[in-house]
């Protein structure tokens, strides 16, 4: 079952099939070399020593070939594990993922999947171990019991006879294994994402003076994760108890009948001696064998990890795409929900071309998630987002991306140098244009500044540099991208008076000739837009240029009331 699914997901033969072939003949092999001592104790202890020769010859070669078969299909085991199942199975992912509408990548989604691909690499060990592990502790036993027939069938029955409750045992392990690792995987998940949360957030946490109890979302998880470990040992230990147990009577009924053949005379002492030997080796192995097939549990689960995200549907793209006839952006009776929690409802809002439009109203009105339609994270529940006067979801996703570019507060910068961070916006940008852009976002300046100058580190998510600093990045980013439509999360909302400033200066040279839509906060931003859109309970409330809008005194005026006079509090001394 394991092996056709990873041949489903991998979309090709995995040579695991053959890899059992060579670990059977490992593990029959190993068993014949055993299954010798009965015929060499039977010559020794009847002083036939010569006799013994020609089994000692027969144990030495089942051994070479135990061994070469085991290091052959082990190494083999190993570079399928490797590099046709477990690299093909990150790149897979690696390669749906880029296709999944970026509305799906959440703090919860970002942590399953690590704990997925981390689960698609350790799959590489199951060809070499797991698989190894499992068939040679089933054939080398099983050799040895068929060989035990041609010595004594009552033996033989001794052996046998606990093995179908042996088998319920197993199974039973299995099956709580399989259902604890679900619980685990969702624990480790939430576990993983807060980790990420817990070091972006170390600047927050510290300045808020709280190093020591800031982290409680975080030991929460892991708590929680304790909690599901300790579940599932729990519900796993009784069914792998009774498993041991099986193991264990079994080799005592073995005993008991070994015994009672020698004391009636019905059977050699040699032979028994031999086969209580062979029931003592085996008798570990098999008791493992419950573990092993946790193992077997735990490639399971990786592969469900990875079935799951490879089915998660991406966006749907049209057989025959269309390309935008300008910059224009239109959202027409917008309906939108996240799940059970309407958000736009009838939102129609029409940007032409070449013109700024701000959005602004309350917390929760919908604004971002106006922005984040028209850049096609998910699709619309009713309605329709044209770029050009053709429907996003008649673009393919190229010709989208290439339409947009974005800017938001949440900047992230890869650990590379600031060119390259900047060459992303167009890998095929000439130094020329990249400096054109670098100084239309005042970026020049601050690379003027770094020890090693565009070949600065920034450090991991852009550690090394200021937020101002990292936003003129993302400027510079977007502006050599030279996309015809920009959408702004407010960039400047969190910056300090000289930062704002340059970014503001980078911004409004950004919006010309260019189809801007801002979620806006600061006064100068919206009041020096084309035109304002007030979004409330879903729908676009008002409509217009700042001074209609103040003129008409409605929501707007309100809301520029309060923020103006929220704009000139000071922190006064005490009288």
């Amino acid at each position: 079952m394991i092996i056709r699914q990873a041949e489903r997901l991998l979309g090709a033969p995995t040579g695991m099939r053959g890899q059992i072939l060579g670990y059977v003949t490992a593990g029959v092999c190993q068993g014949v070399t055993f299954a010798t001592l009965v015929p060499v104790l039977r010559a020794v202890l009847t002083g036939d020593v010569r006799g013994a020769l020609p089994w000692l010859i027969v144990a030495a070669v089942g051994a070479l070939a135990s061994g070469v078969a085991m290091w052959i299909t082990s190494n083999k085991g190993y570079a399928i594990g490797v590099e046709r199942s477990s690299m093909t199975l990150a790149r897979k992912l690696a390669s749906h993922v880029v296709h999944l509408p970026l509305g799906w990548f959440t703090k919860a989604r970002t942590g399953e999947l690590l704990t997925v691909m981390g689960a698609a690499q350790s799959f590489g060990n199951f060809p070499g171990m797991v698989l190894q592990q499992i068939t040679v502790t089933v054939t080398a036993p099983a050799t040895v019991v068929v060989v035990t027939a041609f010595v004594d069938w009552r033996l033989t029955v001794a052996f046998l006879a606990l093995t179908p409750l042996g088998y319920v045992f197993y199974r039973r392990v299995q099956r709580t294994s399989a259902g604890s690792q679900a619980e685990e995987g969702a624990s480790l998940s939430d576990v993983s994402s807060r980790v990420l949360e817990f070091a972006h957030a170390q600047a927050v946490l510290r300045a808020a003076g709280r190093t020591e109890s800031g982290w409680e979302s975080l030991d929460s998880a892991l708590r929680a994760d304790r909690s599901a470990t300790v579940r599932s040992l729990n519900k796993g230990n009784a069914p792998m108890a009774w498993y041991m147990v099986v193991v264990e009577a079994g080799f005592a009924l073995v005993s008991v009948v070994a015994a009672w053949l020698v004391l009636d005379g019905q059977t050699r002492i040699a032979d028994i001696v031999a086969l209580l030997i062979l029931a003592v080796r085996f008798t570990e192995p098999v008791s493992l064998l419950a573990p092993y097939g946790t193992g077997v549990q735990l490639a399971a689960t990786a592969l469900d990890g990875v079935d799951r995200i490879l089915t998660t549907p991406p966006l749907p793209e049209p057989a025959t795409p269309r390309p935008p006839r300008d910059a224009r952006v239109e959202f027409r009776d917008v309906a939108f929900d996240y799940g059970d929690k309407p958000v736009l409802s009838g939102l129609t809002l029409d940007c032409p071309p070449g013109t700024m439009t701000a959005l602004v109203g309350p917390s929760g009105a919908g604004k971002t998630t106006v922005t984040r339609l028209a850049a096609r994270f998910w699709d619309v529940d009713a309605g329709a987002v044209r770029i050009g006067g053709v429907d996003v979801r008649e673009m393919d996703n190229e010709t989208l991306m290439r339409q947009i570019a974005i800017v938001s507060q949440d900047v992230y910068l890869f650990d590379t140098t600031v060119e390259e961070n900047v060459r992303i916006g167009r890998p095929d940008a000439t130094d020329a244009q990249l400096r054109a852009a670098a100084e239309s976002a005042r970026l020049t300046e601050v690379v003027a500044r770094l020890p090693l100058g565009w070949a600065t580190p920034v450090g991991e998510g852009g550690s090394n540099l200021s937020g101002g600093e990292r936003q003129r990045v993302s400027i510079a980013r977007a502006l050599l991208k030279d996309a015809p439509v920009v959408l702004l999360d407010e960039a400047t909302a969190a910056l300090d008076g000289e930062n704002e400033a340059a970014v503001s200066a980078a911004l409004r040279e950004m919006s010309v000739d260019r189809t801007v839509l801002v979620v806006a906060h600061r006064l100068s931003t919206i009041a020096s837009a084309d035109q304002i859109a007030v979004l409330s309970d879903g729908r676009i409330q008002e409509l217009g240029t700042h001074p209609e809008l103040l003129a008409s005194e409605g929501a707007y005026s309100a809301f520029w009331a309060a923020r103006s006079q929220a704009s000139n509090w000071q922190i006064a001394p005490s009288p």
